[in-house]
């Protein structure tokens, strides 16, 4: 499908990452062991993926004749969106005009940015069953939509990222707060949520599910085991794999999955998020890349989530093989404050069969995830225990 050649030279296999966060960082280093010459792109300096990428440009990636005349020169074989702000109608665009291939496609990434384009896919199109849902773009339509919902509901940005703008709307008092941090956390739009109805679930799951070439020639999908996740706020705090499901939710689940991802069509990884009751499964989110609740897969699979994104892009073969109970969990800044630097490394990787990833960020917040704490252990109670014991003793502090 595609020609490896060497980095830097004529031959070089060119890919623009689209967002250079830990996630895209992994994604990187991945590629890069495959030869591929990386150009990263975000929208501020010294992000994870830049400092492993061949070379790096910031731009605002929402502006789409800045982002179409980045990829006019560098040429890149393939452009990788790593995040949702992007300007997903000038990937569109660059698509049609066949300036790069965009993973998994342009339309993939137009529809999971937006939060109303998926959950009209998934509930509308392919009839999946998802929560009650409905969307608003003023405080009075979100109070109508929230007294036709009910309480509790959820409010969420029709397009942010990683929980943020989200919030647990449980009494009146709580609906103009939530309007109003919802505005906040929208990247893109700010003005337009979707009001979801609760569902009464027992876990959540992400069902990394890979879009790749298979034997036969053509791509195929293929899925890891299910991965399950503790969100806090809409963030994800700790993840494990594989969360044990009965037979049929597992079955079910990678309907959903195989049902959207093949609908957005592509090659690539999505991370798919269900809602579990007993045997039931519904819908709830997908995106088009690699899942943040996906880490663990760095010390449970044989291929993580990032080799399996890399080699699916390339047209590579794939192994989504689990080969261990694992667990990851994030280790936040605690600080405002730029440079910081962490103790107690040493210590945290004397628990028993534990790894750290430290990402790198330039800059840290409270609530910024700058590392995770991985752990294997005999199943995925024991790795979640050592895994929180390795990320709490690991202690951001002040670079100076």
């Amino acid at each position: 499908m595609f020609r490896f050649g060497t980095p830097n030279s004529s031959s070089a296999l060119r890919v623009m990452m689209l967002g250079c966060g830990e996630l895209g960082k992994e994604v990187v280093i991945s590629l890069q062991r495959l030869g591929c010459e990386v150009i990263a792109v975000d929208r501020y300096a010294g992000a994870p993926a830049m400092q492993v990428a061949h070379r790096a440009h910031v731009i605002d990636m929402t502006n789409g004749a800045a982002l179409k005349e980045l990829v006019i020169r560098e040429q890149p074989h393939l452009v990788v969106p790593e995040i949702e702000a992007i300007a997903t109608d000038m990937l569109v665009e660059i698509e049609r005009e066949k300036l790069a291939e965009v993973i998994p496609t342009a339309r993939a990434t137009q529809l999971t940015m937006n939060r109303e384009g998926i959950r009209r896919l998934a509930a509308e199109t392919l009839g999946l069953p998802t929560s009650a849902y409905r969307f608003a773009d003023s405080l009075e339509e979100m109070q109508a939509a929230i007294d036709a919902i009910g309480y509790p509901c959820f409010i969420k940005p029709v397009m942010s990222s990683s929980g943020k703008g989200q919030s647990l709307v449980r009494t009146p008092e709580e609906v103009k707060p939530a309007w109003d941090y919802a505005a906040a956390g929208g990247r893109v739009n700010q003005g337009r949520v979707i009001v979801e109805g609760m569902i009464d679930f027992d876990y959540e799951i992400t069902q990394l599910t890979v879009r790749a070439v298979g034997a036969s020639g053509h791509v195929e999908t293929f899925f890891c085991d299910p991965i399950g996740h503790v969100q806090v706020k809409g963030d994800y705090v700790e993840s494990w794999q594989p969360m044990p499901m009965s037979q049929k939710a597992i079955e079910r689940s990678r309907e959903i999955a195989q049902a959207v991802t093949e609908n957005l069509g592509g090659r690539g990884i999505f991370g798919v998020e269900l809602f579990v009751k007993g045997d039931e499964v519904w819908f709830s989110e997908v995106s088009p890349r690699p899942h943040d609740t996906g880490l663990v897969t760095l010390c449970t699979q044989r291929q993580s989530e990032f080799e399996l994104h890399a080699r699916a892009i390339l047209g590579l073969p794939v192994n989504t093989a689990c080969s261990q109970p694992g667990a990851s969990a994030v280790i936040y800044g605690g600080l405002e404050e730029k440079g910081i630097a962490f103790e107690g490394v040493a210590h945290a990787l004397q628990v028993p069969d534990s790894d750290l990833r430290l990402f790198g960020k330039p800059e840290s917040f409270t609530r910024r995830r700058m590392g995770v704490a991985l752990a294997t252990g005999q199943d995925t109670d024991d790795a979640r225990k050592k895994a929180k014991e390795c990320a709490s003793r690991v202690q951001p502090v002040r670079g100076h």
